[in-house]
């Protein structure tokens, strides 16, 4: 990757429009590898540089893709109707970036969203051909029985779908709770498909998507940066 002015730099990394960044630059609160820089027109190779301003420590990241442990109560739109926003959860300087959810939980689900203003990552786990697997811990309403269990997995007859729809993955963790694994994206999947069996969904938790799980170390809330090993991860299949 070529050289970028600082200025440029900064703008691509969120920190505001040319003019901003060239005085956030020029006012002193901006740090190359821990040297002060007050030139925004000084050049830098951005792969893998350490900046920080204010104070707060950066990497340059030509994407950003970002992982959160989504909490109940939010919701996954700029303009929520009923609940806080999920993107009042990260800094401005990653909503300047616009990041996208992609693909959304309801507002009642928890667990793993991913986030990135890429638009071919974003399209990539959304796009209905890739059958992504997802993986769902469900607290559900009545006894798990086999008879459901079978169901899901053989495939369930759901309103407005032409063809059955089956779990891809369906195992019995308690009397009340199944962990699921379905490859389609469509309108509250899970809770249909739970209903179409017989039962019905009490709590929701997304523990997977692909080959990356929920971190146990990210608390409910919380957000990460995905790394390289992380991206491998989402590619592959659940292990």
């Amino acid at each position: 990757m070529p050289k970028m002015q600082l200025e440029r730099l900064l703008r691509s990394q969120g920190f505001g429009s040319r003019p901003e960044c060239r005085a956030l630059v020029r006012s002193g609160r901006v740090s190359i590898d821990g040297m002060l820089c007050d030139d925004p027109f000084a050049e830098f190779e951005p792969d893998g540089l350490l900046f920080s301003v204010d104070g707060v420590l950066w990497t340059y990241r030509e994407f950003a893709f970002l992982a959160l442990n989504k909490p109940a109560g939010f919701e996954c739109s700029h303009k929520p109707k009923h609940h806080p926003s999920i993107y009042s959860l990260f800094p401005r300087v990653l909503l300047t970036r616009n990041i996208q959810a992609v693909g959304r939980l309801d507002e009642d689900t928890t667990g793993l969203l991913l986030l990135s203003d890429d638009g071919q990552f974003i399209h990539a786990y959304t796009s209905p051909k890739k059958r992504i697997p997802k993986v769902y811990d469900v607290t559900v309403k009545h006894p798990v029985d086999t008879l459901q269990v079978d169901a899901l997995l053989e495939g369930v007859q759901l309103h407005d779908e032409p063809a059955r729809i089956a779990a891809t993955g369906c195992e019995v963790r308690s009397e009340h709770l199944l962990r699921m694994t379905v490859t389609e994206g469509k309108y509250h999947l899970v809770k249909r498909m739970i209903a179409a069996a017989g039962n019905r969904v009490e709590g929701l938790n997304r523990i997977a998507i692909g080959g990356f799980p929920l971190p146990d170390s990210l608390p409910i809330g919380q957000w990460i940066w995905l790394e390289a090993s992380d991206l491998a991860r989402l590619a592959r299949p659940q292990q």
